[in-house]
């Protein structure tokens, strides 16, 4: 896999020892384990060990306080591990994930350039941030490269996801780091909807197409079955993260229950590998059959979006589906631009031949 070293990043080891040197560097707290010895905790009531004896259920507080739990740090090498980087940290969800990434690694002196169909939170973590933010037509790499050129010596981001579903599409990501590696800038890439379906064993399209972003980020909440999300990096990056992503720093840690229960998700999606062959095998039958309906489902892979058009198109469509016992939402501006509301129809592991006929059966009498 490519390595990479973007100058953007280099700041991170004199900040860190910056905040080193001013006695403001937070270090690693391991929640003690007697509940009695604790005098820090916000487990006011004493029933995080109650609700989940075996785990605990809370860690009382923030992590950098005493919230921190083995379960914690199992399931970051776990991460970190399945896309190929060196650390990681779990934050309580996905948004907080890019949220806490993105404001603590830019600042207003920051340029970032994204794709237009990158995710609510992407968008609001740059703008916390208050760096300059550049938005580019979807998955156009040239766009992107134009811009970069007017970043005018700031440091720089490419921020990007690696399958985004809405649309059911990925960015060229070689040509992407080739691009951020001539401008000195760092690429970061959201994989939520790709991992532990997409990539060999489940791992990502950075890892599929050997592309060493500087940093990934994922969750726990969709294919793993869990919740919560990781951002994984260099050792300097996720110190920097423990040390400065407000989202982290300032919020209860992950639940131990949720990231042991993360950490069986991503072995079990490595290990038992007929689950993802059977969800991408369901979304081919899928989009076979609409084919032969007339309909033009986007993209490829486990997410089949079907743009209906206007709003009330799409409520139709999915009133009517739901009538023959299948559950789909529409998908309506803003989520999606102006008339292109969609249905985004996504497989599971679980769906039989049958149950995709079901539902094909349903979209022809809806149509």
């Amino acid at each position: 896999m490519k390595r990479s070293s973007s100058p953007a990043l280099d700041y991170l080891h004199d900040a860190l020892d910056a905040l080193r040197a001013r006695d403001e560097y937070r270090e690693r707290a391991t929640a003690t384990e007697d509940p009695s010895r604790s005098f820090f905790s916000n487990d006011y009531l004493a029933l995080s060990s109650i609700t989940a004896p075996r785990i605990g259920s809370g860690t009382g507080a923030s992590r950098v306080v005493c919230g921190d739990h083995d379960k914690h740090r199992e399931a970051e090498q776990e991460a970190a591990s399945l896309v190929g980087h060196p650390a990681s940290l779990t934050f309580t969800s996905g948004y907080a994930a890019n949220v806490g990434l993105l404001s603590a690694l830019l600042d207003r002196h920051s340029f970032a350039v994204i794709d237009s169909l990158c995710h609510a939170s992407i968008i609001d973590g740059i703008r916390l941030s208050r760096a300059h933010m550049s938005v580019v037509p979807h998955c156009d790499t040239s766009a992107v490269a134009d811009r970069l050129r007017r970043s005018e010596g700031r440091r720089a981001f490419v921020v990007t996801e690696s399958y985004f579903s809405m649309d059911a599409d990925s960015p060229d990501l070689e040509e992407l780091r080739s691009i951020c590696d001539r401008a000195g800038a760092a690429l970061l890439v959201d994989e939520a909807h790709a991992l532990g379906v997409l990539g060999p064993e489940g791992r990502g399209l950075c890892v599929e197409r050997r592309v060493q972003a500087d940093a990934v980020i994922g969750t726990f909440g969709k294919s793993f079955g869990a919740g919560g999300a990781f951002v994984a990096g260099s050792e300097a990056l996720i110190s920097w993260l423990w040390n400065r992503a407000r989202s982290f720093v300032f919020s209860t840690g992950l639940s131990p229950v949720l990231a042991a229960a993360a950490m069986r998700g991503m072995r079990t999606a490595a290990t038992e590998p007929a689950r993802r062959e059977r969800v991408l095998e369901a979304a081919h039958e899928l989009r076979t059959a609409m084919g032969a309906l007339g309909l033009s489902p986007l993209g490829y892979g486990h997410i089949v979006p079907w743009v209906v058009g206007s709003n009330s198109e799409a409520l139709r469509v999915s009133r009517s589906l739901a009538e023959r016992g299948i559950n789909t939402r529409a998908i309506r501006p803003p989520s999606v631009p102006t008339e292109t509301a969609r249905l985004r129809l996504t497989l599971s592991a679980c769906h039989t031949s049958s149950d995709v006929s079901r539902l094909v059966d349903a979209i022809a009498a809806t149509v």
